[in-house]
């Protein structure tokens, strides 16, 4: 038996970004020359118009748990000038029968009538859209009703759609076909992973041959985990004499590799094999200087790995 819901204000399915607040992201060439493109349609739509074309509105990002799907979406509703709705799965789905397919109509209901608009970002959108298959019990009626359910709606709006999964496989596959752009981001390459170091380990910093020994170490790990290697490093080097601990760099290091897991999915970095006995350990000045101590290196201008700047907002709508 369904049970009627009632109206919401758009911001109680989930959680509210300021463009203000995005990060920029740390890219590849093929993720930021997929961004550029976008972009640039969109900021040309009065050309695109004339030969007959719309701008793409709706996007599917796919990729491991960690690589900055999240984030990339908020720069990207920045650089457009609007706030990001993050939506919640639990908001939407529930344990009453029908009540889910009439939670997402009302979503779109909402976002279509927000002011200012708003870009709609579902991550987890497997956990909503996945594979429909031959009726056999309710709970498949139910799953098939919601996949239909978001079919029409995301077909039928109008405004900024992204989804995110980390599981594209598991997708329904005309569910599929409703994105117009799809975007796969990778985990970080040498040259990404030493400027997201350097992004997170401030106001520390590292020689340029540490800094490549660190960053060979972390490879395949994913930028939210090179995130949380730094700021528990930062948070040991604030606490640890508080605690009384040990403070020697080995002992710092173990006790931060020990409590930051890299996720099972994406694979174990080489730091994480042999802690503090990594060569890379060794290669680390201790105790950390100020970045402001650090001899200044020459840019490395490569063209595999750019900052995608929130000032660069040409022809913006």
């Amino acid at each position: 038996m369904a049970r009627r819901t009632a109206p919401r204000d758009i911001a109680s399915y989930g959680d509210l970004f300021d463009p203000k607040e995005a990060a920029e992201p740390i890219l590849g060439r093929a993720v930021r020359d997929s961004l550029t493109e976008w972009l640039t349609e969109i900021w040309a739509a009065d050309d695109l118009v004339k030969v007959g074309l719309q701008p793409r509105r709706r996007a599917m990002f796919d990729g491991v748990p960690g690589v900055g799907k999240t984030t990339l979406a908020h720069h990207l509703a920045a650089r457009l000038g609007l706030p990001m709705l993050a939506v919640r799965p639990d908001k939407l789905i529930s344990k009453w029968v029908g009540q889910s397919s009439e939670q997402i109509g009302a979503l779109f209901d909402a976002a279509a009538a927000a002011d200012p608009p708003i870009l709609l970002f579902l991550d987890e959108f497997d956990a909503y859209a996945r594979h429909r298959r031959r009726s056999e019990q309710g709970a498949d009626d139910e799953r098939n009703m919601i996949v239909d359910t978001f079919l029409q709606r995301v077909e039928q709006h109008s405004g900024f759609l992204i989804a995110a999964t980390n599981f594209a496989d598991h997708v329904d596959q005309a569910m599929w076909r409703r994105f117009d752009i799809h975007i796969t981001l990778e985990l970080p390459g040498l040259a990404e992973r030493r400027r997201i170091i350097q992004r997170y380990l401030m106001p520390y910093g590292l020689p340029a041959d540490a800094l490549e020994s660190l960053a060979i170490a972390l490879e395949t790990a994913s930028p939210a985990l090179i995130r949380s290697f730094c700021e528990g490093l930062k948070r040991q080097i604030i606490l640890g004499p508080l605690l009384k601990l040990d403070m020697s760099r080995g002992a710092v290091i173990d006790r931060v590799v020990s409590t930051v897991h890299p996720h099972k999915d994406v694979g174990k970095p080489r730091l994480w094999s042999h802690g503090s006995q990594d060569q890379s350990v060794r290669a680390m000045p201790w105790p950390l200087p100020a970045a402001e101590e650090v001899k200044a290196e020459p840019p490395v201008c490569r063209p595999d790995v750019a900052v995608v700047s929130l000032n660069d907002r040409r022809n913006k709508p």
